[in-house]
């Protein structure tokens, strides 16, 4: 029988890892995350998007900087004025906000960059094209994490997104939607906590409990 883990062992312990090593990570493996990206659905199956692939210190430490004062100026007081989640102790709370602290500090530090981006053209993009991209989005992640490298999902150079895309070059039409750092990971992947099931299901009425969760 195979030792490698099972589809929904890897969702129940495909964790946020926040602290990577700056070891390089093999680019056989990097393509093999980029292929689960396009198995993933898309509206209308366009494939509007696009994988940008950074490993360029400058490029990096370029967008650090609208990181880090993202984090500064918003979400840092953020975390110290917010109560722990459904499913998350204070401790736990405490140790996440620590942990996001971190990457703030090391994000140019991880050794790959995966900036995942949808072509949209002039037009804004409506509510819902982040189903087009975030799908993809999750395939890596989950890819990653049965490859044994830690990842997490990062939005938050949106913030400053202009100067952010910008940072990374991207062509007018074309905006960032995550960006994932990808490395092996400091410490261990364990199971997520999200709360009960039954706390967030509802059965035909909005607040209506599912019986059985």
């Amino acid at each position: 029988m195979s030792d490698d883990p099972g589809l929904f062992e890897i969702m129940q312990t495909t964790r946020a890892m926040r602290r990577l090593k700056p070891d390089p990570v093999p680019e056989a493996l990097i393509a093999k995350i980029l292929q689960a990206g396009l198995w993933a659905a898309n509206g209308g199956n366009t494939q509007r998007w696009r994988f940008l692939v950074v490993k360029d210190a400058k490029i990096k430490q370029a967008v650090q900087v609208h990181y880090k004062r993202a984090f500064d100026e918003i979400i840092g007081p953020r975390y110290l004025a917010s109560q722990p989640p459904p499913g998350v102790t204070a401790e736990k709370y405490r140790r996440q906000h620590a942990a996001v602290e971190y990457l703030t500090e090391h994000f140019h530090e991880a050794p790959v960059w995966i900036v995942a981006c949808l072509e949209e053209g002039a037009e804004p993009p409506p509510r819902w094209a982040g189903s087009s991209i975030y799908p993809a989005v999750q395939n890596m992640l989950l890819a990653a994490r049965a490859l044994g490298l830690g990842a997490t999902l990062t939005t938050r150079h949106l913030f400053f997104e202009k100067a952010a895309d910008g940072a990374l070059g991207l062509p007018p039409g074309v905006r960032s939607y995550a960006i994932l750092p990808v490395g092996y990971p400091l410490g261990k992947f364990g199971p997520v906590g999200r709360g009960k099931l039954s706390e967030f299901v509802y059965k035909d009425r909005w607040g209506a409990a599912y019986p059985g969760l």
